[in-house]
């Protein structure tokens, strides 16, 4: 479920600076929350080294500031970091980017192997002392190797709301390792070698609200792997079959290999380079100028489409068979029927089809009948559409991304505005105490994707709270004091504790509005058949 609040992220331009980072990088990490660990007392031999190797290649820029050598550059104006590309990160390193309020990201290159037994992930750096920098290394590894001890280890947990202790408590921690290749042993063999990278990710958390598994799941995979070009294995902490089942024609557009769960299969993988934890941007969007290629929402959305036009078209496969079993008659009688039906389709073309995404319980319309027939005398074709946990996304994809205009009240399944063609009208109804939320998680999403927006602020008097509270108690007069109370003031009063029952006439006007510009869209789009 969402939280109501928003944390302070990262001010603009607060970074690190390019001598951090090129140190940062030399040394596997200075600045990182990852360790090091030594057995014989050599701290001043590595500080000098570390110093030394540091030298040698700020040296340059000292004398030619022109130069560019950062291998990490940040983004001044955004709250996400560029992860470093493979090729700035030296064979056998372990690199943490941790700067984002929303998640970490390690990589390691190199040999990478499992070891789901322990929940770690090793990655071995073989003694290359084909240039000076790495000869410094290989010294220090020497040192520090000869009671077996780690050169560097990191500490992930691959979720992306790090900010919130009590989800990422449902999350595996990993072990991320770094060694020298002379210490892999019997247990760390390659059972299965690949010849692409990985990516490992949870679907612990909120998974389960169809919300945080596009936000917090698939689009920050999306965005973390889009630019692989489906080359990529993905290897799931936490593994759920259920969410392999209903997300899995959105995986097989991302990679065109099998999903691999990371605590169920023991065999020890082995990559040329893995990247753990997945980059996440914003809710539910994805933002160009932090992509390869200035990849957008509109690419997100033409993925969406790739992955479930298959289906979709099985489907209406499907129904016009079920069409041509129910009738049986003369071929007379089944020409006349396809006259009608083409002269009924004919008809339908030019009518803006609207879809009502109903709901049960909670913030559920209590007067949907009503609306439906308002609606319809309009000159809308209206479906009403009550989705479950157990609907096929692609039923639903079908639906929306037919649609012309879709109504729903504030809640996870708005998610679906996704599905939605741009162009297209969405209305949000948006009970008491859901304001901020209903913007920041659907309504600025919804305009990014290029939707036409319309937010409908009920009314007191439209809340079933409007009979449970007098009109001067601050749960009716002033909503924002209480969520500003907590979470669960919020939950357990306006998400889980309030109907709604529209003011048709006040409705009227919106829908009005959104029919204006949907049969409009239709009529060009008929027009142009």
């Amino acid at each position: 479920m969402v939280y109501y609040q928003r944390y302070k992220q990262r001010k603009k331009g607060e970074h690190l600076t390019e001598e951090d980072e090129e140190c940062q990088s030399i040394i596997m990490g200075c600045s990182n929350s990852g360790y090091y660990t030594r057995t014989r007392p050599k701290l001043l031999s590595f500080v000098f080294l570390s110093l030394l190797s540091c030298s040698f290649i700020l040296a340059p820029h000292l004398f030619y500031p022109n130069t560019t050598f950062s291998l990490l550059r940040l983004a001044a104006d955004d709250m996400v970091a560029y992860a470093p590309s493979s090729s700035s990160i030296s064979n056998g390193a372990i690199f943490c980017d941790r700067s984002s309020f929303r998640s970490d990201v390690c990589i390691l290159k190199g040999d990478v192997r499992t070891h789901s037994r322990s929940s770690s992930i090793f990655v071995y750096r073989s003694r290359d002392k084909s240039n000076f920098t790495n000869y410094l290394s290989s010294i220090v590894e020497e040192n520090e190797e000869e009671n077996g001890e780690k050169l560097h280890h990191e500490k992930i947990k691959p979720y992306t709301r790090k900010w919130e202790p009590s989800t990422m408590d449902t999350v595996t921690e990993l072990d991320l390792i770094a060694k020298t290749d002379g210490t892999p042993g019997k247990q760390h063999e390659c059972d299965v070698q690949h010849e692409v990278p990985a990516i490992f990710f949870s679907t612990a958390g909120y998974t389960g609200n169809v919300y945080h598994e596009f936000n917090d799941g698939i689009m920050p995979l999306y965005i973390t792997s889009q630019h692989l070009r489906k080359q990529v294995v993905f290897v799931i902490v936490d593994f759920h079959n259920w969410w392999l089942m209903k997300y899995g024609d959105i995986l097989s557009q991302l990679s065109d290999y099998p999903v691999i769960s990371f605590s169920a299969d023991k065999r020890t993988h082995c990559f040329p380079e893995a990247t753990v934890g997945l980059q996440i941007h914003d809710e539910l969007t994805v933002d160009s100028s932090n992509m390869e290629g200035n990849k957008s929402i509109f690419d997100f959305r033409n993925l969406l489409d790739g992955a479930y036009r298959p289906r979709v078209t099985s489907l209406i496969h499907e129904r016009e068979a079920k069409k041509k079993l129910s009738v049986s008659m003369s071929p007379a009688s089944k020409r006349s029927l396809n006259i009608k039906r083409k002269a009924h389709e004919a008809h339908q073309l030019k009518r803006a089809r609207l879809v009502i995404i109903s709901r049960k319980g909670s913030r559920a319309i209590t007067n949907e009948h009503l609306l439906v027939k308002m609606a319809e005398k309009i000159g809308f074709e209206v479906e009403v559409l009550r989705p479950n946990s157990g609907t096929e996304l692609a039923m639903i994809y079908w639906v929306l991304n037919s649609s012309d205009v879709v109504i729903g009240v504030h809640g996870a399944a708005m998610t679906h505005f996704l599905f939605m063609r741009p162009g297209s009208v969405l209305i949000q109804v948006i009970p008491l105490g859901t304001s901020w939320a209903a913007e920041e998680y659907y309504g600025k999403p919804a305009r990014k994707l290029g939707l036409n927006y319309i937010g409908y602020k009920i009314l007191t008097t439209e809340s079933s709270l409007h009979n449970k509270y007098g009109k001067d108690d601050p749960v009716l007069k002033n909503p924002t004091s209480v969520t500003k109370k907590g979470w669960e003031y919020t939950k357990e009063i306006y998400l889980e504790g309030q109907t709604v029952s529209l003011h048709l006439t006040r409705f009227k006007k919106q829908l009005l509005r959104a029919y204006d510009c949907a049969i409009g869209r239709t009529t060009r789009h008929f027009e142009q058949q």
